[in-house]
């Protein structure tokens, strides 16, 4: 499975529900929170992810996550509280949650069973954004790679990264790869990823602010829902 989602109970519950056995391997493609505080639903997975990820996910393993922390960091940087909000949203008990730093690591790329390929490609959004491609099935993952970056770190000019999109569809050329799933969206053809205003882009995490205003609903999690992806 590439990446874990937001909180446990949510993208292990479609995986019951449709009868499929438990992720063995998980692929984060970058390492925000939306990304991989769900691996913890797997605790006998090995879980893969590149270098740069993993030390930062050591550093935040080591913070001293509860709503307090939260509320705290919040209030010093206000240009983190839609994601810390949203964080406090996800999670309505801490207990028995750890964060998963990968067990295995790459710098460039790896390739693993079934001819699956993981590659660094950089980008604003995260240092170590990673795509996932799936020969067998015409299949691309892209986590969150051409999304500008996150709103405490967004410059004026940030947005859509056309260039990397460019790069992507050249590396991984139509006929062989038609299908594109990036983090927060449903399947993209090739011209839907090409043109941002198809897409619908805004491509910030940002837009979790919007997203996890339905807490009482009882919905599932949006974002960790369609952050959901198997490799089958």
């Amino acid at each position: 499975m590439a990446v874990a989602g937001c909180c446990a109970r949510h993208p292990s519950t479609p995986i019951t529900a449709a009868g499929l056995p438990a992720a063995l391997r998980l692929i984060y493609t970058h390492h925000h929170w939306d990304h991989v505080w769900g691996a913890c639903a797997w605790p006998e997975a090995e879980i893969i992810g590149h270098r740069a990820g993993t030390r930062l996910l050591e550093a935040k393993a080591q913070r001293p996550w509860s709503h307090h922390y939260l509320r705290a960091e919040a209030a010093a940087d206000p240009m983190l509280g839609p994601s810390f909000r949203a964080r406090a949203w996800a999670m309505p008990s801490w207990e028995g949650f750890p964060m998963m730093p990968p067990h295995t690591e790459f710098d460039e790329g790896l390739t693993l069973s079934g001819g699956i390929e993981v590659r660094h490609v950089g980008g604003l959004h995260a240092e170590d954004s990673t795509v996932v491609a799936v020969p067998n099935s015409g299949v691309l993952l892209l986590g969150g790679c051409f999304y500008a970056p996150p709103l405490h770190l967004l410059k004026a000019g940030d947005g859509y990264v056309a260039d990397l999109v460019d790069w992507l569809l050249s590396e991984y050329p139509q006929g062989r790869y038609d299908w594109f799933v990036d983090g927060n969206s449903a399947p993209r053809s090739r011209q839907s990823l090409r043109d941002p205003t198809v897409s619908g882009v805004g491509w910030s995490d940002q837009s979790q602010s919007l997203i996890f205003t339905s807490r009482g609903s009882g919905a599932p999690c949006p974002v960790s829902m369609s952050c959901l992806r198997l490799i089958r």
